[in-house]
């Protein structure tokens, strides 16, 4: 079993920053493919990022692509999610989802992740 929590949501500007944390225990972390998902109101959950066990591969969506960056920390047992010039349109609840070894579907649908953290609310307005 995998517990996830993210931290690190809240409220920005356009054009701000912010750092999202995805905590993972009850597994050797090494061992996890890691993605971000983000569900804005009245609309689908969508992918944002993923990244590979070991660190090696990263896949962004295209509307993130040059302002997001996703990193792990296997020491530490986390995933960040450093966000950039963010838009009114990247506000949504951000979850941390998760899966053992590899994934067993495409990278950027729910289906492969087996695991999900509970989200975490960010807000970019003036």
């Amino acid at each position: 079993q995998v517990q996830l929590v993210e931290s690190g949501g809240g409220l920005v500007q356009p054009g701000g920053s912010l750092r999202l944390s995805c905590a993972a225990s009850g597994r050797t972390f090494s061992t996890l493919v890691v993605g971000w998902f983000r569900q804005a109101p009245g609309k689908e959950r969508e992918f944002v990022t993923t990244i590979t066990a070991r660190g090696g591969n990263t896949y962004y969506a295209d509307s993130v692509k040059g302002r997001f960056t996703i990193s792990r920390d296997n020491t530490k047992g986390t995933v960040y999610l450093q966000m950039n010039s963010l838009k009114p349109e990247d506000t949504a609840v951000y979850y941390c989802a998760a899966t053992i070894g590899v994934l067993r579907g495409p990278y950027y649908s729910t289906a492969p992740y087996d695991y999900w953290g509970q989200g975490t609310q960010v807000t970019v307005s003036s």
